[in-house]
C-alpha cells in the first residue's frame, strides 16, 4: 500500500495538532529500520514511529508505548539521545507534494531536524544539523548505491530531486485532455494520472478514476468527460488544501486492504476512523505484527536450545554414572568374603574364588597382590561406601536436572508467547539468572512486562501470567489464599488467577479463565486442553525450583478449547 504525499500531509497535520511544542522524553529503536519518540505534549504522552522499512515505511502515532527491539544502540540512536532527547519539537513541515516530513527540534545542544523520507525502498530517517550537514541516518547511501543522490554523515543534506510532472494545482480540464489523449490506447486512466501529476499515488489515482467514471481500470480511450475527471481530482485535492481529512480503512474478508486520508469508495467494505494514525496503525499491524521482534526472538531461542542441550547432556551423564544396586551389594559382598577367607589367601595371589553360603554361586574376587587380604577388603569397602554415596546423591541431582528441563520448557513457551521486547528481555534475563547466559553490559534499563488483566463476563478480575516471572507474581504476590488458581495440566504455560473477593465464582468465569490458561500454554494450538484448578492456598513453590515452578493439590480438571468454545 502507498504512504503517499496526501497521507504525509494528513500525518503532518495530526502531528502539528498533537505533538508540536511537545518535549521528547525518550528515543529508541523498535527495529533496525525504525526510530521511536516518546513525546509529552498538551498534558499527554504520545508515541511516534518513524520507519524506513523497505516495504513498510511510514510515520504515525501509535497507541501503545514503543519497545526497544535492537540488541545495541546504533550510531543514529546515540545521536538522537544526545541531540533530540530532552528537546522540544518546534516545527513539523512537509515539502510540497513530497513524502517527506521535517521535524525541527530545539535542544540545549542546538537545533536539529529529524527528516523522515517515506519513499518505499528508498525510505530513510536522517538527523540533520542546523547548518544542513547530515549527522546520521538509518541507511547510509553512498555513490556506489546511487548516482542521483548520496546521504552520508558529514555531507550536506540534499533533498530528493523533484519529479518532472505537473503540479497538482495546475491540473485542469485542458491538461487532463492532453494527458489522456497522449497516452496509448489500453492505458488505464489511473496510470496516466500517476505518470503525469506530482504526488499522485496509484491508490489516489484509482479513487479519482472510480469516482469520475465508475470504474477503477477504465482505459483512456473510454474517457470522454475530461471536465469530470478534473473536477473529481480537484474535489479530492480540496481535502489537502483545506485540511479536511476523513481517514479510512478498506477491508477484504475482514482484513485491512488499504488506507487513505479520504473515504475510499472504490472498495465494497470500509470504515472511517478518527485519525490517519489509527488507520495506519491498524493497517500495518496486520502486516508487521510481531515480526519486528523475530530477530530478537531467534537469538534467545538459540540460547534456549543450547541451554537445554547442556542440561540434557548432564542428565544423561548422571544416568550413566548411577551404579546399579546389585553392583553396590557386590562390592560389599567382596569385602566381606575377603575378610572371611583372608587366611586362605597366599602372598602375591591375584584373585580369590569364594562364596558366602552353599546356596549362592561362587564369586571371583580380584586382588591387588601388593596388598594384604585385609587391605584388599578395606579397598572394596571403600568402593562400596563411595558407590553407595553416589547412588544416594544421583536421584536428587537427576530430579534437579528434570526440574531445570521443565523450567527451560517454560521459557520456550514464554518466548513463543512474548509479544513485545520487555517480554523477550525477561526470557533472556531468566536465562542469565539461571547461569545459561553470561552477564552483559546493557545501555538501557529493561522495562518490566506486566501480567494480562481481564474482566470476566460476570465482572470478576482474571490475572494471566505470560511468563515465568509473571507467573510467580500473579500466584504469590497478587493472589489471595481463597482465589482460584488455574494451569494447563502437565505442560508449560500461564498461571491464571480468578480474584474471587470472597464471592462464589460462576461456571462461566471459571471456563473463561480455563480458556485463557489453555490459550497461554504450550498446547495453545490443540483442539482441547485439560486445565487444572484449585484454591491458591494449595499451590506451593517447588523447593529449589525456579520462578513460577510450583506443586499443587486438591485440584479439579476442566477440558476447554484454547481459542473458542468449551469442550466439556
Amino acid at each position: 500500500m502507498y504512504f503517499d504525499a496526501m497521507t504525509t500531509a494528513a500525518v503532518v497535520d495530526e502531528l502539528r495538532e498533537t505533538i508540536l511544542e511537545g518535549r521528547v522524553q525518550a528515543v529508541l529503536q523498535p527495529d533496525e529500520w525504525s526510530v521511536g519518540l516518546e513525546v509529552y505534549a498538551r498534558h499527554q504522552r504520545r508515541y511516534l514511529l518513524l520507519s524506513a522499512h523497505p516495504e513498510y515505511a511510514r510515520v504515525h502515532l501509535v497507541e501503545e508505548k514503543l519497545r526497544r527491539g535492537v540488541e545495541s544502540a546504533s550510531p543514529l540512536l546515540l545521536l538522537l539521545r544526545k541531540y533530540v532527547r530532552g528537546g522540544r519539537i518546534v516545527g513539523v513541515v512537509q515539502p510540497p507534494f513530497e513524502r517527506i516530513i521535517h521535524m525541527r527540534i530545539a535542544h540545549r545542544e542546538g537545533e536539529t531536524t529529524l527528516i523522515a523520507e517515506v519513499m518505499g525502498r528508498y525510505a530513510n530517517v536522517a538527523l540533520v544539523a542546523d547548518d544542513g550537514i547530515v549527522m546520521g541516518c538509518i541507511k547510509r547511501v553512498g555513490p556506489e548505491m546511487s548516482r542521483v543522490r548520496t546521504l552520508l554523515p558529514g555531507q550536506l543534506y540534499v533533498p530528493p530531486p523533484p519529479q518532472p510532472k505537473l503540479d497538482p494545482t495546475d491540473l485542469d480540464e485542458g491538461r487532463v485532455r492532453y494527458l489522456v489523449t497522449a497516452a496509448p490506447d489500453g492505458t488505464p486512466l489511473w496510470r496516466v494520472l500517476v505518470n503525469g501529476v506530482r504526488g499522485v499515488s496509484p491508490l489516489l489515482a484509482k479513487e479519482i478514476a472510480y469516482r469520475a467514471t465508475g470504474a477503477v481500470a477504465v482505459p483512456v480511450e473510454r474517457v470522454v468527460d475530461f471536465a469530470r475527471v478534473a473536477a473529481t481530482f480537484q474535489e479530492l485535492m480540496l481535502s489537502l488544501w483545506e485540511r479536511r481529512w476523513r481517514p479510512s480503512l478498506a477491508y477484504e474478508q475482514g482484513e485491512p486492504l488499504a488506507f487513505a486520508p479520504y473515504l475510499l469508495t472504490q472498495y465494497a467494505q470500509g470504515e472511517e476512523l478518527s485519525s490517519i494514525s489509527r488507520a495506519l496503525e491498524a493497517y500495518y499491524a496486520a502486516l508487521v505484527g510481531e515480526e519486528a521482534y523475530a530477530a530478537a526472538k531467534d537469538k534467545v531461542r538459540a540460547a534456549l536450545v543450547e541451554a537445554r542441550r547442556r542440561v540434557e547432556r548432564k542428565r544423561q551423564a548422571l544416568l550413566r554414572a548411577q551404579p546399579a544396586p546389585e553392583e553396590i551389594e557386590r562390592l560389599r559382598h567382596q569385602g566381606e568374603l575377603l575378610l572371611a577367607y583372608a587366611h586362605t589367601v597366599q602372598p602375591g595371589q591375584q584373585e580369590l574364588v569364594a562364596q558366602m553360603s552353599p546356596d549362592e554361586p561362587p564369586l571371583t574376587i580380584r586382588l591387588d597382590p601388593k596388598l594384604s587380604p585385609v587391605e584388599n577388603a578395606q579397598a572394596y569397602f571403600k568402593e562400596y561406601r563411595k558407590a553407595k554415596s553416589a547412588a544416594a546423591g544421583v536421584p536428587a541431582r537427576l530430579a534437579q536436572a528434570d526440574l531445570e528441563l521443565r523450567y527451560l520448557d517454560q521459557l520456550v513457551t514464554d518466548l513463543e508467547l512474548a509479544s513485545n521486547r520487555p517480554e523477550i528481555d525477561e526470557v533472556r534475563a531468566a536465562l542469565r539468572t539461571a547461569g545459561y547466559l553470561q552477564a552483559e553490559r546493557v545501555e538501557y534499563r529493561p522495562q518490566r512486562s506486566h501480567p494480562l488483566e481481564v474482566q470476566s463476563e460476570d465482572g470478576f478480575t482474571i490475572l494471566v501470567g505470560k511468563n515465568a516471572r509473571q507467573n510467580d507474581v500473579v500466584t504469590f504476590r497478587r493472589a489471595a489464599p481463597d482465589d482460584i488458581w488455574l494451569h494447563a495440566r502437565g505442560i508449560p504455560g500461564a498461571h491464571v488467577i480468578i480474584k474471587t473477593e470472597g464471592l462464589q465464582v460462576p461456571d462461566t468465569t471459571l471456563r473463561q479463565a480455563a480458556r485463557l490458561a489453555a490459550r497461554y500454554s504450550a498446547a495453545r494450538q490443540e483442539k482441547s486442553v485439560a486445565v487444572d484448578y484449585t484454591l491458591r492456598r494449595y499451590v506451593k513453590r517447588v523447593r529449589g525450583g525456579r520462578p513460577g515452578q510450583v506443586t499443587y493439590r486438591h485440584e479439579q480438571t476442566l477440558t476447554v478449547a484454547p481459542g473458542g468454545e468449551d469442550v466439556t
